[in-house]
């Protein structure tokens, strides 16, 4: 699992890229929460699952986080820092799909900048509608991306469930909270499925 530094006008940040054994069917860019890390574990089991189905997997780790801090950088700070690398990536990664994702933060990051990295669909993990308590603060409009977005969210998730949408479709999990940890493989299995829908995974 091979890891680099690419620098971004907010700092350098790291990523750790796996290939599958064959030719790529699709680029996967996956972002973490705002406090956490690219090994939280629905991260990790969609990697795996999504290398098996032929897609070159990259986690990103912003800046802040590479410079150990545990406060999230603005959202404008986040963004800019994420499309710097997809640049990079993308042009390792010539001729296929790219799909951004992400677990909470690192899902809205993706929503947010799908359109200007040319991202041809999105997959967000524990997407957080609303701060906790406040759903009156809905963050629904960062769900209209204008490609395929898929959302998985636990039905005891404190930040909300979104609502399904024309290019939004979204799958609740039964008994599962925002951290994703009761069946990691599960929802690594049903992303995967939906990729594979979309020709961006084999079958």
């Amino acid at each position: 699992m091979p890891h680099d530094v690419l620098d971004t006008p907010r700092g350098p940040a790291r990523v750790d890229t796996d290939e599958p054994s064959g030719r790529p069917r699709a680029l996967l860019v996956l972002g973490h929460g705002a406090g956490g890390g690219v090994d939280a574990p629905d991260l990790i089991a969609l990697r795996d699952a999504a290398v098996t189905a032929g897609l070159v997997v990259a986690r990103v780790t912003q800046p802040y986080r590479v410079a150990g801090r545990r406060a999230p950088a603005p959202a404008g700070h986040l963004d800019e820092a994420w499309s710097v690398v997809l640049t990079a990536l993308r042009q390792r990664q010539p001729g296929v799909a790219l799909v951004v994702g992400g677990r909470s933060s690192g899902a809205r990051v993706a929503c947010r900048t799908a359109r200007a990295v040319g991202a041809a669909g999105v997959v967000a993990l524990a997407f957080p509608l609303h701060p906790p308590g406040r759903p009156e603060r809905s963050r629904a409009g960062e769900l209209v991306t204008g490609v395929p977005t898929l959302v998985v969210n636990g039905d005891r998730d404190p930040f909300g469930v979104p609502e399904p949408g024309p290019e939004v479709r979204v799958v609740v999990r039964s008994g599962e909270r925002h951290d994703l940890r009761g069946d990691p493989v599960g929802t690594a299995a049903l992303t995967v499925d939906w990729l594979r829908e979309h020709g961006w995974a084999d079958a």
